[in-house]
């Protein structure tokens, strides 16, 4: 009779080679590692581990992803306030005001425009600020109200911020505004959500008691654009031979004259002058602000930031006591 040996080892060899890739699937499956499996075990669970964490790490990289596409998503804003160099106390305190809010789904970046500096002491306190802060555009050009600053703002940012490594366009809108206006940031970003991002003219209409935005401008209180607008005063010869004048007006004809700005939105009454002297364009103070104009004192301002309860995020703290 022939010996049955071969037959059984025939047998076992295969059924030892399967119990050993059960065993590294159920390690697999359960995260278990067993350091004492044979060396066959050990290369298939290594890969398997290996396989894992290239998937964990492929899904990290789609989250970056969705997170940065999520990002550039967000309105980017930029606010130019025009001032004068020598207006450092002014600076200091609209950085408080503007550092304090962070409106939800935008890029706001606020920036202070003037002029070439004249003396001295500008050039070594404008430096400090901007060593500090980095929040200060200075022009190529010489102090003006009528003469030419708004065209040299809006002329000058597309070489200052055009870059062919970074978003396109670098901020879907720009505004010009004055330091003696407040903005509500949440509100100013909420209220351009639905609008267009090309073309677009957004502001305060005037004359006061006008609610058509098609039919004169926008009042210097703060008016805004959209970045293709931007680029065609840089590149258009209408603005160029149009300079001098009442400079929010100037622009509105350059408008007129260009066939630009087919979408228009007036933000009365959410934006008005302050209640204080009463005439047609104040408004009382109300929840649904965007700006508030004409702040030209402390008392002013106090009153306004008092009402929209700016100082309520205050955290409590043992270093101070503000009843």
């Amino acid at each position: 009779m022939k010996s049955s040996k071969p037959d059984r080892r025939r047998f076992i060899i295969p059924s030892f080679f399967f119990m050993i890739l059960f065993l590294c699937v159920l390690a697999s499956i359960n995260e278990v590692r067993f350091d004492n499996l044979l060396r066959f075990g050990r290369c298939a669970f290594a890969n398997t581990t290996t396989n894992t964490a290239s998937h964990s790490i492929s899904n990290e990289v789609v989250i970056d992803q969705v997170a940065n596409s999520s990002s550039s998503e967000d309105i980017r804003i930029l606010i130019g306030i025009l001032t004068l160099p020598d207006q450092y106390h002014r600076r200091h305190f609209l950085r408080m005001i503007y550092g304090t809010q962070s409106p939800v789904g935008a890029q706001v970046d606020v920036k202070f425009v003037f002029c070439n500096l004249t003396k001295e002491d500008q050039k070594v306190l404008v430096a400090l600020e901007i060593m500090r802060y980095d929040d200060i555009i200075i022009l190529n050009c010489k102090e003006n109200m009528n003469k030419g600053k708004t065209y040299t703002y809006f002329s000058s940012l597309p070489e200052m911020f055009n870059s062919s490594d970074g978003l396109y366009p670098p901020y879907h809108y720009v505004m010009k505004t004055d330091d003696d206006t407040y903005f509500r940031l949440e509100n100013l970003v909420a209220s351009l959500k639905p609008l267009s991002r090309d073309d677009l003219y957004y502001g305060y209409v005037i004359p006061c008691p006008s609610m058509d935005p098609f039919v004169h401008y926008m009042s210097g209180m703060g008016y805004l654009i959209s970045w293709d607008i931007v680029e065609w005063i840089k590149d258009s010869d209408i603005p160029k031979n149009h300079l001098e004048g009442p400079e929010d007006k100037v622009f509105g004809d350059w408008i007129r004259e260009g066939h630009r700005a087919k979408n228009r939105y007036n933000a009365k009454w959410s934006m008005y002058n302050f209640p204080e002297p009463p005439t047609r364009c104040t408004h009382e103070l109300w929840p649904d602000t965007v700006a508030v104009h004409l702040l030209k004192n402390q008392e002013k301002w106090i009153r306004t930031l008092k009402y929209f309860n700016v100082t309520d995020n205050l955290k409590p703290s043992k270093l101070y006591h503000i009843p």
